[in-house]
């Protein structure tokens, strides 16, 4: 497949097509959460006890924002309505969205950010019981950082599927970082969708002479990025600013998405100088699934299942970082980082 002619042509397209794609290790981490209508109530980890092999449930209660019912944990099956790009979206109120939009520009108030630190707490307490029992040398502990990634157990609203070794060979998504816009429902027209953002197709929207105004004016020098094989098309917004974001929703705290729909949002928020062009990021095509078929992909060892800090992210796509899948796993340490420098795999 040429990725940089993939979709070009049908540049936010209303063509949209149910399309399974190729079926992720799951990152067994000591992590899961609890989800009570819509709202993290319980982080629990398993912590290895000290004085034998094994591990105990070590449980954290902590206050979580909503996700719109759309973690897979949540037991919410709520349908979704697909809007005019083809993009499914849930259908809640008005208001919701308000109270989402004023919670995507607060880094400080990231529950993610709690739980990696917890990760990484108890990674530190397994190596020093390890490194206490061969009678090694403890050392301090390292704060988290702004930059930070680790497994989790299963796919959640803003993670990422890091693509296995067993992608190898297939092009359009060997080596892919995909952020999981909406963790999905078992509704067969609300199943989890995302794009790959690692993928900049190295040209600009003017080159593909887009016949929306907004596009051809407003946003001609944005970079175009690879998002998917299924042909509707995405925009990503980053921003750290407390701000009401009409047309966009939350996918983690200072990153939001909208779609076709919200490109005259887009274009008012830029004319009344609150933000510049260079905040949005343009996807063409995503990437979908049904709720089942992902999970069996990633038990089947084609993705890895991450949580990644905000700042990674946005830097990220910022850079339109094509290193991102090897930082990832370098991020996330052990075997992974091992993988991360492995040659592709001729398949």
């Amino acid at each position: 497949m040429d990725l940089c002619g993939v979709h070009a042509k049908n540049l936010f397209n209303t063509n949209s097509f149910w399309h399974r794609p190729i079926p992720s290790n799951l990152g067994r981490s000591g992590i899961s959460l609890r989800v009570v209508d819509g709202r993290v109530l319980e982080i629990t980890l398993l912590r290895r006890k000290s004085c034998c092999k094994g591990y105990r449930p070590y449980v954290v209660s902590a206050a979580g924002k909503k996700n719109n019912g759309n973690s897979s944990s949540s037991g919410n099956d709520e349908q979704s309505i697909p809007d005019g790009d083809g993009i499914r979206r849930n259908n809640s109120s008005d208001g919701n969205k308000s109270d989402n939009s004023e919670n995507c520009h607060h880094p400080n108030l990231d529950w993610r950010e709690f739980r990696a630190k917890l990760y990484k707490d108890e990674l530190k307490e397994i190596s020093d019981t390890d490194t206490h029992n061969q009678g090694g040398t403890l050392h301090s502990s390292k704060p988290l950082g702004t930059k930070w990634a680790h497994p989790i157990p299963v796919p959640e609203t803003g993670c990422v599927l890091v693509a296995t070794e067993k992608l190898d060979g297939v092009r359009t998504f060997e080596r892919t970082v995909v952020l999981l816009l909406r963790s999905g429902t078992r509704h067969p027209q609300g199943g989890p969708f995302g794009i790959v953002i690692n993928r900049p197709l190295h040209k600009k929207i003017k080159h593909m002479k887009p016949t929306n105004h907004d596009l051809l004016t407003t946003f001609s020098d944005c970079s175009l990025h690879f998002g998917g094989p299924l042909e509707a098309s995405m925009v990503l917004l980053k921003t750290g600013e407390k701000l009401k974001l009409p047309g966009f929703e939350e996918v983690i705290p200072g990153l939001c998405f909208g779609s076709r729909s919200s490109l005259d949002d887009a274009a008012g928020l830029v004319k009344k100088g609150i933000l510049e062009p260079h905040h949005f990021q343009f996807f063409v095509g995503y990437a979908g699934w049904q709720l089942d078929q992902l999970r069996d992909e990633i038990e089947s060892d084609y993705w890895y299942v991450a949580a990644c800090s905000s700042t990674l992210l946005c830097e990220a796509l910022s850079d339109s970082s094509e290193s991102l899948w090897e930082e990832i796993l370098q991020l996330m340490g052990g075997h992974y980082s091992e993988l991360s420098r492995k040659p592709k795999q001729d398949t």
